[in-house]
Parts: structure tokens; sequence; C-alpha cells
């Protein structure tokens, strides 16, 4: 009898016990966030995810008052910050904002230390924009057609800078070249910020890049954009002619930029931060941002950005093959 009445209190303290974990994490999930947010950008400041990522941090801040912290870490086209954050602690407050160049990295890169769909959840996508073609004003003061004679007069006379080997910037590029018959030389940089640095300063002849890093220089007119991509014109820059107009009616290449968190993020802190990631994105300031971008905010699920996801995968990797595309 003793020994029965021992084993029922020893089986309802374990049963406590193991219940108040559960709870703790519960009541910690609910309060999320209840301190600040890492987010790491896989890009140096200045380029295409920061035009996003930045105004996403200060309205979240505003809504939640804590912060979420931009933790640029540019290198390897994106892939050094993919494997920071794929590391790191799945508790909520480390997330990573990745873009399309991380759907391209798998068949550019043979070695990653990071598998992009087995050390990440997706979590939304955040922005989905066309890229651009522009050029240095100086070097190019003619129309896109004027532009296509000096390259085609000038075989690897002329280059184009990108935010990196495998990113989107060098693939527009490569498809460029093929569906134009030209041939241009490709210089990788570190991100899109430095890269667009020397486009203004003429180190760089051209680049296919974002309208999210493009769309500030554009307007002041530091850059100049010939053509964006895809069959119908952006909002953004109604007097910029796509692609479909210029006679390259397959050339449809976007720059989109994603959230996810490391593996093992529970997945009631997951819809937690969506639901704050999308308060955020749904103010007034953030819409404008977006806009001034020629973006919109995703509203995919978390499923739906997923599949989204290995499809991109699947696209590049035959966009890759076709190319032949390499690392610099």
């Amino acid at each position: 009898m003793i020994q029965m009445t021992f084993n029922r209190r020893a089986l309802l303290q374990a049963a406590v016990a193991s219940a108040l974990p559960a709870s703790t994490l519960s009541i910690a999930q609910s309060a999320w966030p209840a301190k600040p947010v890492n987010l790491v950008v896989p890009f140096p400041a200045g380029g295409g995810t920061d035009a996003f990522a930045r105004p996403l941090s200060g309205q979240f801040s505003k809504l939640t008052g804590k912060q979420l912290i931009i933790d640029n870490r540019g290198g390897a086209g994106g892939t050094l910050g993919a494997s920071i954050a794929a590391k790191a602690s799945p508790d909520g407050y480390n997330l990573f904002m990745g873009a399309v160049h991380h759907a391209i990295a798998p068949s550019m890169y043979p070695k990653l230390d990071y598998d992009l769909e087995k050390d990440f959840v997706p979590l939304m996508l955040l922005a989905n924009v066309p890229q651009v073609l522009v050029v240095n004003p100086k070097k190019f003061p003619g129309d896109y057609k004027a532009f296509l004679a000096q390259v085609k007069a000038n075989p690897g006379k002329l280059n184009y800078g990108s935010a990196g080997g495998g990113t989107s910037h060098h693939l527009a590029g490569e498809l460029f070249k093929q569906q134009t018959k030209t041939f241009i030389t490709h210089i990788p940089y570190r991100g899109a910020g430095p890269a667009l640095q020397d486009l203004m300063a003429g180190n760089v002849d051209m680049m296919f890049d974002g309208l999210g890093s493009s769309a500030g220089h554009i307007k002041g007119g530091r850059i100049k954009a010939l053509m964006v991509s895809g069959a119908k014109r952006n909002p953004a820059f109604p007097d910029v002619p796509c692609a479909g107009e210029l006679g390259l009616p397959d050339y449809t290449v976007t720059t989109w930029y994603g959230l996810w968190a490391p593996k093992g993020t529970p997945a009631d802190l997951q819809a937690r931060i969506v639901e704050e990631m999308k308060r955020a994105g749904s103010t007034d300031e953030a819409k404008l941002a977006w806009a001034n971008n020629g973006a919109e905010f995703g509203q995919q699920t978390p499923a739906q950005f997923g599949a989204f996801v290995s499809a991109e995968i699947k696209r590049w990797a035959a966009v890759v093959k076709a190319s032949g595309a390499k690392l610099d």
C-alpha cells in the first residue's frame, strides 16, 4: 500500500514537472516579442534587401515596442549570412531575410553548409519586384536601342556589376546576354550596395538590379533605368519600357525577398512572427515604402511560400544549366 501511494505520488510529480516547461513556453510565446529580435540580412547595407528590411524593422518596432535589429552579414552571394542564420537558436528571436539568390545558390555553390529547405522553416514572402537594367547616364545618355547598339559594337569591352556570383543579378545578366546575343563581362561584388556605388562612380557600366535597391538612385538621377523585366511597365516607373516592348518577350526576371526562421522554431511562435510581420507590413508607411520600390507585400501562407521556394530552386537550376553560368 505504501509502495502504491509512493508510485502514484511519483507519477503525479513527474506529470506536473513535465507540464511546467510547456506551460512556461506557452506563456513566453504568447508574450513574443519580449526582447529585441535579430534579423540576419545576408547582404551589405544599402542593397535591395535593406530597402524592405529597414522599413519593416521600423514599423515592427513601432507596433511591438521591441527592436527588430538588422544584422547585415554580406559575402559569398548571400550564402555566408544564410549559413550564420541556419545555425542560430530557434527561439523566435533569430530570423533570416533571404531572397531569390538563395533559390539559385544550390545550383551555383556545390558545397553549401546549409540547406534552405531543411535547415529553415519558411514563414512568408515579403516582396516581389521586377529586375531593372540600369546604367551610368554619363556613359549611356541615350535610350535602350542606342545602348544595345553600343553593347553589340563592343563585345567583351563593357561590363556589368552584380551583388555576387550566383545571385539573380548575375543570372539576369547571363539571360540578357543569351537573348540579345551579346557579350558583357561580369563583375561580382559583395552585395548590390557596393555594386551600385561603383556604377554611380562610373567604375562599372551597367547592372541588372532589383527595383528595391535602384529606385532611389533612379529617381535621384544618379543612374538611369533603360528597361524593366517582364511584359508590363511598373507603376512606380511608368516611363521605363518593359522587356516585352523591346523585343525580349521571354525576359522575365524578378527579385523576391522572403522571411525564414531556423528549423526547430516552435509552430505557435512561427504563427506569432507571421502575424506581427503582416501587421508591420500593413501600415501606411510600409505600404508606401513597398510602392516606391515597385513591390507589393506578399500574401502567401507559409505552406504556399515553401512551395514557391521549391519551384524557384528548380527553375533557377534549369537557367544555370542552360546558361553555363559559373562563379567568377
